[in-house]
């Protein structure tokens, strides 16, 4: 076994010249029409941590659920162990040793570690289930990746790092050969991180073929030993990681050079467009306080899952907060409800685009008009008006669709953050909460959302911005508050920070 460097790599290749588990060929796939993947080839070895990159929509998802055999091919050849297959089914893919982990947990919460594990295969003695058996079974599968948890514990109560684990071991244990990671370190904090990419290079070790994808650019750089990059359903360049830079990943998924510098803005006015004072809740938030100027963007940092985590449901009203006050222009709202919120002129835009953002039973137009008291009912629903509309809406946000009104749900994850800023901040905001607006999007749409930030700050509107990326609090804000643990500790003016001293004080080091 390659003894690992400090990044993790080998100090030799780790697949070596070991024959492809996988090798994909002309694969093509779509969709109404829509062509989604246009000859496709790929090859993956054993050993060897393979990383997938593309802007959303590139053809990344439906690549790997054509390998998975959730989509099934129109073309190409699927070539498993040098077995030459039109389609899979995901038993057959399953019974081949390709499993899938997806970026949203598939754990069911109310089990225990051991019961997720060893779900659809529980030992079974004189017509009985064998618990203790389960349990020492379960135990063997964590311990044999280094995982240290209690199989008795329920899969609701983990960390979201810990539900990865978990569903990493179960896929091992049913024989994956084959395992594709999507985004297994999104939303999660350094450490977390660290742990899951600890764990991805113990299977990295024991010869399992890693598809490895996520939006992160210095983590596929510094995990994997191959990185392949699709744009518009091609692969543009397939290299070893160690060929490659930041800037010529970037060239090749979006075709261009992409910079998301920040232009100049107007300086902020005098007027107080929003502040909060005191805000609590239990101990997630404790006694927060911000004022923001028209004009000016002001950000929330901190840790994954600490205060500004919070702060959408209760800006917006959703949860009543324990204490605190809330103004928007110097005018007094009642905190605890959505419509108090709304009628003050502050729009809260959510991180969790998935379950609280979008409605994904409805078209692409329909959900950037839904906040539109002009098409609320009955009027919703004429289509012609409708599209008449949300037309002007797509093209300033720069929302890309394959055909011209399809299901939201169709959409890459940031068209359909795009969409979600449209629908809210197109009505006239006084004042916005923005909540980690460019969480698992790709590099070109994060550029665009920037842009979007920056034209509603030029516009006079108070911003507000929480954010665990200290990256984007440095390109957009002019201040930074730094909370910790529910408290703010700190506030900076970001002319006057580097972004080092900026993630030391967040991180509870010395500057502060």
């Amino acid at each position: 076994m390659t003894a690992l460097t400090d990044s993790g790599v080998g100090e030799e290749d780790r697949a070596g010249a070991a024959e492809p588990v996988v090798r994909l060929r002309g694969v093509a796939k779509s969709f109404g029409g829509a062509a989604a993947l246009k000859g496709v080839d790929l090859d993956l070895r054993p050993g060897e941590i393979h990383a997938l990159m593309g802007m959303n929509g590139a053809g990344k998802s439906t690549l790997v659920h054509v390998l998975a055999g959730v989509h099934q091919p129109d073309r190409g050849t699927l070539g498993i162990d040098g077995h030459a297959h039109s389609s899979l089914t995901m038993r057959q893919a399953r019974r081949l040793g390709i499993s899938f982990v997806p970026q949203r947990r598939e754990l069911v919460m109310g089990l225990t570690v051991a019961e997720n594990i060893l779900l659809g295969d529980l030992p079974v003695r004189g017509g009985r289930v064998s618990w203790q058996r389960m349990r020492d079974e379960a135990r063997r599968a964590l311990d044999d990746l280094g995982i240290s948890l209690d199989v008795a514990q329920r899969a609701g109560t983990l960390t979201v790092a810990e539900q990865t684990m978990v569903e990493v071991a179960r896929e091992v244990r049913r024989g994956g050969r084959v395992l594709i990671l999507d985004e297994p370190t999104a939303c999660l904090g350094a450490e977390a991180a660290r742990q899951v990419k600890t764990l991805v290079r113990r299977l990295c070790e024991e010869g399992i073929a890693i598809v490895y994808i996520s939006h992160y650019i210095d983590e596929v750089l510094e995990v994997a030993d191959r990185v392949t990059v699709m744009r518009d359903g091609r692969v543009t360049h397939s290299a070893p990681a160690a060929e490659l830079t930041g800037a010529t990943l970037v060239r090749h998924m979006v075709g261009r050079d992409v910079v998301s510098r920040r232009p100049a803005r107007p300086a902020p006015k005098d007027e107080v467009g929003l502040k909060v004072g005191g805000l609590s809740r239990g101990r997630f938030i404790r006694d927060f306080q911000v004022e923001v100027r028209k004009g000016e963007v002001v950000g929330v940092l901190g840790a994954a899952g600490d205060a500004q985590s919070f702060l959408f449901d209760l800006l917006s009203g959703r949860v009543r907060p324990d204490a605190g006050e809330l103004h928007v222009e110097g005018r007094p709202v009642p905190l605890g409800k959505v419509r108090h919120s709304l009628r003050s002129g502050l729009r809260c835009v959510t991180g969790d685009r998935r379950n609280l953002g979008v409605i994904p039973g409805l078209t692409v137009d329909e959900n950037l008009m839904l906040a539109s008291d002009r098409f609320t009912g009955r009027r919703l629903h004429r289509e012609g008006e409708l599209a008449r509309r949300a037309a002007p809406r797509r093209d300033a946000y720069g929302v890309i669709t394959l055909s011209r009104n399809p299901a939201i749900s169709t959409l890459s994850g940031g068209n359909q953050q795009k969409v979600l800023l449209a629908k809210w901040l197109e009505t006239a905001p006084t004042a916005v909460f923005l909540e980690d607006p460019t969480n698992g999007v790709d590099i070109a749409a994060i550029a665009d959302i920037h842009t979007i930030i920056d034209e509603l700050a030029s516009r006079g509107v108070a911003v507000l911005l929480a954010s665990s990326s200290a990256e984007e609090v440095m390109r957009l804000a002019d201040r930074a508050v730094v909370v910790r643990s529910g408290r703010v500790v700190a506030e900076h003016d970001i002319a006057r920070i580097t972004r080092d001293e900026l993630v030391a004080t967040a991180l509870g080091g010395n500057h502060s």
